[in-house]
């Protein structure tokens, strides 16, 4: 797991074409929007969480964040246990993007 401050993070996404963008949150975060083409699995939901997170490819690179980035630190740590090599922890998390962010509705 590699933390990224917001800058690295948008620039090494940009440049990876195997890049997957997850979201952590909860519905209720989410709900207040989400940065565009990323796809949500929520932490909270413990073992369906790891259960979900088990079926993704493991050959990708996955950028993951969450409200402060927290809980993305927490879910790169469980990629990694579950052999994903390639997981990117947001620093600061939504609460300090400044990129896109999009409406899921």
């Amino acid at each position: 797991m590699e933390d990224l401050t917001q800058e690295e993070w948008a620039e090494q996404l940009a440049n990876d074409d195997n890049a997957v963008v997850l979201d952590v949150r909860t519905d209720a975060e989410v709900a207040d929007g989400i940065i565009p083409n990323a796809i949500h699995i929520d932490i909270q939901k413990g073992q369906g969480f790891i259960a979900e997170i088990d079926e993704l490819d493991k050959s990708k690179s996955y950028y993951v964040y969450c409200r402060s980035g927290n809980r993305s630190g927490q879910a790169c740590h469980i990629m990694e246990q579950l052999g994903f090599e390639k997981a990117y922890n947001l620093e600061g998390g939504m609460l300090q993007w400044t990129g896109d962010v999009v409406d899921l509705e």
